[in-house]
Order: structure tokens, then sequence, then C-alpha cells
């Protein structure tokens, strides 16, 4: 019993700093109608409602494909396709509109769920959804007229900024209205990127039936630029259907969306694992890389606090107030990932001796291991070479051969300079490393 305290505690602890930087924050998500048919409606609505829970505002656009063939199949109308498009005539058409009320109300129902003892109990979730995509007909292509298949034209990003400053989530069917009144049949792909790029959403999420994508050696592709993933897309080694959303993905990022993700809703809380997990369980795409390691700034004042508590409450670190490292910001530096600070360094200088101090060097125990402290480390090295410093020291107590195996050698307080010797703690005993550089 006490095992599993602990155990939701960090877990709880872990997940603290993406709940503070998502607040407030835009999520588009986008899944298609074969998450509904594989009966994963109710726990996605639930996982939904979590995400609003914490603050964030969440655009939903539902899928319809196999609902309208379906639909097609009980009214015994053809399937047309041209280049895996479909081509919307007026009986197809009206089996879109079918298929997107009755999902529409499934939806809504979903979100309506408060049983006690449910993760849905007293959440009371508003759903709006209405005619908020304006769209225009795809036309004719290779000769072959389309018909009512139509791409989006406008998205009313006031509107829907509005209802979310209520409270409430947005519901978008792959549906949308031209000035004429006339209806068109879209992707759920087109409604997804053109709405969170219209609202300059935070993220694009699609929860979809592709498995995790994977290189050609068979590697897990977790986390590319948009440059990689369109090199990803030109090798030709993707699934149709992976390619297909890596596509959008890319288009999304490419036009002002920070990050969009790609994540299988066979895995049981996809969304909230690649929210509010590091490696996540799906694939992000992202314009920029997705680590910065940067100086920092007085907005990563709390992340840093936040990162360092634990390493001072067990005596790995000095402790240091909130004011002392706000003064000294400018010594820092930090590696975000994804806006959450997960690791931190800093170079305190002493320029008479041309020397400078390596200290609080920290990596959330999350993610150790994976190279992150010694990036941190090249970084602060390189800003110390850059400011003319020949040497560093770093004062330490544990860990020691970690610095070691990194040109770090032991030697004696009276390497220091003189300044930081008559601040050595005699009390903490810590062994005193240098290094030339």
């Amino acid at each position: 019993m006490e095992e599993d305290q602990t155990q939701f505690v960090a877990w709880l602890r872990s997940v603290a700093p993406y709940v503070h930087a998502f607040r407030g924050k835009t999520f588009v998500v986008a899944f298609p109608g074969e998450l509904v048919l594989n009966g994963g409606l109710a726990e996605l609505a639930q996982d939904l409602s979590l995400l609003h829970a914490v603050g964030i505002k969440v655009v939903v656009v539902h899928g319809s494909r196999p609902q309208v063939a379906q639909q097609l199949a009980l009214r015994n109308v053809e399937a047309r396709m041209h280049n895996d498009i479909r081509i919307t005539d007026t009986a197809a058409l009206e089996c879109a509109k079918e298929a997107a009320g009755e999902l529409r109300l499934d939806i809504e129902a979903a979100f309506s769920q408060g049983l006690p003892n449910t993760p849905m109990a007293h959440a009371t979730i508003r759903i709006i959804s209405g005619n908020f995509i304006t769209a225009r007909p795809m036309g004719v292509i290779d000769g072959v007229d389309l018909g009512f298949t139509g791409v989006v034209r406008k998205v009313a990003a006031e509107t829907i900024h509005s209802i979310l400053g209520t409270g409430a989530l947005v519901l978008l069917s792959p549906l949308g209205f031209s000035p004429t009144g006339e209806a068109f049949n879209l992707t759920m792909e087109d409604v997804a990127v053109s709405a969170a790029i219209a609202l300059h959403a935070d993220k694009l999420v699609f929860i979809n039936e592709t498995p995790m994508f994977v290189d050609q050696g068979g590697t897990e592709i977790r986390e590319v630029s948009s440059h990689q993933a369109e090199a990803v897309l030109l090798a030709g080694f993707l699934p149709p259907d992976s390619a297909f959303y890596l596509k959008h993905a890319i288009k999304a990022c490419n036009n002002g969306v920070p990050r969009a993700h790609i994540v299988p809703f066979s895995t049981d809380g996809s969304s909230l694992l690649e929210v509010f997990t590091h490696d996540g369980v799906g694939t992000m795409i992202s314009y920029e890389n997705l680590n910065s390691l940067r100086e920092a700034t007085i907005e990563d004042l709390g992340g840093i606090i936040q990162l360092i508590e634990p390493f001072e409450e067990d005596g790995t670190l000095v402790k240091r107030g909130r004011e002392l490292i706000e003064r000294e910001i400018e010594n820092f530096s930090v590696l975000e990932h994804d806006g959450v600070i997960f690791g931190c360094g800093a170079l305190y200088p002493f320029p008479e001796e041309k020397m400078a101090e390596v200290a609080v060097l920290a990596v959330n125990p999350e993610v150790q291991e994976q190279g992150d402290g010694e990036c941190i480390l090249q970084h602060i090295e390189n800003r110390a070479r850059s400011a003319g410093f020949t040497k560093l020291f770093v004062l330490i107590t544990r860990n020691a051969h970690w610095f070691l195996k990194r040109g770090y050698a032991l030697s004696t307080i009276y390497a220091l300079p003189q300044d930081r010797q008559h601040l050595y703690n005699w009390q903490r005993k810590s062994q005193v490393l240098t290094k030339q550089l």
C-alpha cells in the first residue's frame, strides 16, 4: 500500500510541469470514425475531459469514413473513389450528412457521462457544434468531377475562441458549408489542420488507427522536426495511411502550429500518455527541434526551482533561495522539451583567474540516462570558452565519477579562486574537480 502511494505521488509530481505548461493552451484533437467503431469513444471522452479539467482548451474533430461507407451500403449506393478521394454525388452527400449527424449525437452523449465513481463524475462538460467551417468544392481533377467533395476555405476562429473562453469544448464535423447554402463532404484531416492553423493552436493531435511510426531499420520514430518528416515522406517507406497523416502534420507545423502528434488509439489513454509523459506513445512533429538548450530567462525561474528542489532536499545540491536564483538567472542555462524544463546548469565566473564554476547541474530523474546532462555540460563549457575562461571547476558531494569520465580531475581547495576558497563549506566537504579548457 505504501509503495502504491509513493508511486502515485511520484507520478503526480511528474505530471505537474505539463499541467503548468499547458494550462490555457489550445489543443485540436482529431480522431477517425474507426475509433468509434472500435468502441473507444467513451474512454476518449474521459481523457479529453481530463485535459479540459486541467485548463486546456480542447477542439474535437471527428472523422466518419467507415460510417459513410456503412450508410452507402445500407442505401445500396456504390462508393466511388478517384485517387483515394471520395466522389460525393447527391446520394453520397446524404450518407455523409447521416453519418456525421449520428456521430455528433454519439459524441455529445459521451461527453455527457457523469456517473459516480467514473472519470466523468461531476465533470458537467458542454460541447458545442455549429456551422464553423466554410468550404468550397474540390472541383474537377484529372477530368473527374468530385461533386460535393470539398476543402476547407475558412474557419470561424473568433467564434470558436469565444466558445472556448466560456469553458466549453468545440466539436467540428467533416462537413463544411458555402455562402450559397451548399454542404460539402470534407476530410477529417483537412478540417483538423485548418482549424489548428486558424486557431493558432498549441498542439494538433491525431489519434488514429496507424501503429507507431518506424524507420527503415525498424527503429521507432518518436520525435522529428517538420523538415526531417518531409525527408521521411520522400523516402517512401511509410504505409499509405501513416504517410497521409504525416503529410497533414507537416502542413500544420509549417503553417504555425508548434507541435503535431500522431498517436495510435490501440493504446489505452494514448492522448494522456502523449501529452503528459516525456517520451509519449506516438510520433511528435515540430517546426523546430524539440529540445531547446539555451540560456535562461526570468520566465524560466519557476521551472528551475521546481526542477532543483528535490535535489536540494536530498542534499545533492546546495539550497538556493528564489531571490538568489532570480538575481543569478543570467548564469543559468536550461534544457527545454516541448515547453517544459527538464534540465539546467549554471556558470559562475571568476574573471581575474580566468576560471569559472559549473554548478546547479540537474536533470529531471524521469529522463536521466538519456544524455541530457552531458548536453547541458557541453553547453556550459562552450559558454565558458566563448567568455575567455581557461579552467573550470566543480564542487560536488555525489557522482564525482560522472565528471571524471568527462575530463575533470580531482584537485584540492587550493586550486579554487581565492574568493571561492573563502566561501568553501567545510561541513559539506565537497570534492573539488577541475578541467582545463
